[in-house]
């Protein structure tokens, strides 16, 4: 279980770097994310990478552990909005007013993208 927490963290270590050297337009943790979904679809494919944490499904327990107890994740973002009451107060209405045009523009977004997926779907299969 360390192993494959450290395995992931080692990841997000990593995509950070690599964010940083490179200067990318993408948080660290994203990069990290997309090495250890490699590193899984590689594990899948050659049997040579079946080795400590990457053996018998230990990624896999380690991030399960993780997702269970996310919801201690909220706890410091959630102290530093208590933190911070006097400037919610001050710019409520603005931050609430981004908050849903955000929300609006991602809904938005999504069914566009379904959409479009779909008829690329429907086009690639072909009539039936």
């Amino acid at each position: 279980m360390i192993a494959s927490l450290g395995l992931i963290l080692l990841c997000q270590l990593a995509g950070e770097v690599l964010v940083r050297g490179f200067g990318l337009a993408l948080p660290g943790p994203v990069v990290g994310l997309l090495l250890l979904l490699t590193l899984l679809l590689a594990r899948d494919k050659l049997s040579l990478l079946e080795v400590g944490p990457l053996r018998n499904d230990g990624v896999e327990k380690a991030a399960k552990v993780l997702l269970a107890n996310m919801s201690l994740m909220f706890v410091p973002a959630g102290v530093g909005v208590v933190q911070k009451l006097d400037l919610i107060a001050e710019h409520g209405a603005a931050i609430a007013g981004v908050l849903i045009g955000s929300v609006v523009i991602t809904l938005l977004v999504t069914v566009a993208t379904f959409l479009i997926s779909a008829r690329l779907m429907a086009r690639w299969r072909g009539p039936r």
